[in-house]
């Protein structure tokens, strides 16, 4: 069977990343069970469409029931942040929102509720919030055609996205997951909502994740406004010819992380980590990690906590478990957790570590 693209239906799709077989991103098994061989037989590969550039994962085998994580104070501070950009821009118009949710959490609506939004299920909406969602949508054709159906005729469609430029420019090859099935350049979006009948009209960018965009588009033909240019400018010039260079960060990035925690064991340091966090699965299980050489994995989620990281023998467990243990180095797999766990977490300061694809940083 032809394979054909997510977005725009065309059957001119190259690999520009195959991670072989990994463990379900979302998949925790209880701590107490044996590791099982078949955790890790799930295919991992993005392909990238030639005509409309969506890089997307190429296929997902997997059926598994997602643990609520913890939405991070970092991704409150940025929503709150962009709803007030938002709002300057005089694009919260109307009275009433429809939120597309993401299945990891948190929800922009409290944030419209205190400009007047009531939420609507049912009809179109003023205005229509799509934050990480979408990416969650195996058919990204008829994603945004629901999406376009649900904004109002005078309404705005705000959709953020992790941007590619950013994966790719700075080697974050683990944002691809199982469940995430598109990963966007701003001039891919524009070429996706336009078949849609919408139009960007301006962009937002971020520093959440490395490197986020927030778009605005409305229905009809609009002229992008030189916000939207400069970003699909500089994402052009990060992208040209250089997503095939995500292969080539893998290997060095798992070798750099097995090789410190081999060297922290022999120099006889206990290690932890912070953050069960999906992009976290593939890498632990790739380096080999055990519990020999990571002692444990905190989260604050109480729904992952008890259970281990799949493919492993790591377990999860409390941030509180965390300080009690007193660990000589704690590497954390989020680099966007690291202020908010300084603050709650102060007994730890000197000891944390970012995951980096050059090898853990002092931090």
């Amino acid at each position: 069977m032809t394979r054909r693209c997510r977005g725009c239906g065309n059957s001119e799709l190259t690999t520009v990343l195959d991670l072989g077989t990994v463990p379900a991103a979302d998949h925790f098994p209880p701590h107490d069970s044996p590791v099982d061989p078949a955790e890790t037989v799930h295919p991992l590969r993005m392909d990238q469409c030639a005509v409309c550039g969506l890089a997307q994962l190429a296929d997902d085998d997997t059926v598994t029931a997602e643990p609520r994580g913890i939405e991070p104070q970092a991704l409150r501070d940025q929503a709150a942040a962009a709803v007030r950009l938002v709002h300057a821009a005089g694009l919260l118009r109307g009275s009433t929102v429809t939120e597309f949710g993401s299945p990891h959490g948190g929800t922009w609506l409290p944030l419209l509720t205190e400009h007047g939004f009531t939420e609507q299920t049912e009809g179109a909406t003023e205005v229509v919030l799509d934050c990480f969602g979408i990416m969650h949508e195996p058919d990204q054709r008829a994603a945004f055609a629901a999406r376009a159906a649900a904004t109002a005729p005078d309404g705005v469609l705000l959709v953020q996205y992790h941007s590619l430029a950013a994966i790719v420019g700075q080697g974050q090859w683990n944002a691809l997951r199982h469940g995430h099935f598109a990963y966007y350049s701003l001039t891919t979006l524009r070429t996706l909502l336009r078949a849609a009948g919408m139009s960007v009209v301006t962009a937002w960018e971020f520093e959440l994740y490395g490197g986020t965009v927030l778009l605005a588009a409305r229905h009809g033909v609009h002229s992008p406004d030189a916000a939207v240019e400069q970003v699909s400018a500089t994402e052009a010039k990060v992208l040209a010819g250089s997503a095939p260079a995500l292969q080539q960060v893998v290997d060095k990035h798992v070798h750099a992380l097995r090789e410190w925690l081999e060297t922290a064991a022999a120099q006889g340091t206990r290690v932890y980590a912070y953050g069960a966090a999906s992009r976290a699965v593939a890498l632990l299980s790739m380096a080999g990690a055990r519990r020999g050489l990571l002692a444990g994995v905190a989260d604050a989620s109480p729904a992952k906590q008890g259970r281990r990281m799949p493919g492993t023998d790591v377990p999860i467990i409390s941030p509180a478990a965390l300080v009690a243990a007193d660990p000589g180095a704690v590497l954390l797999t989020l680099p966007d957790l690291l202020t908010e766990v300084r603050a709650r977490l102060p007994e730890l300061e000197g000891r944390w570590f970012v995951d980096d694809p050059a090898g853990p940083t002092a931090r």
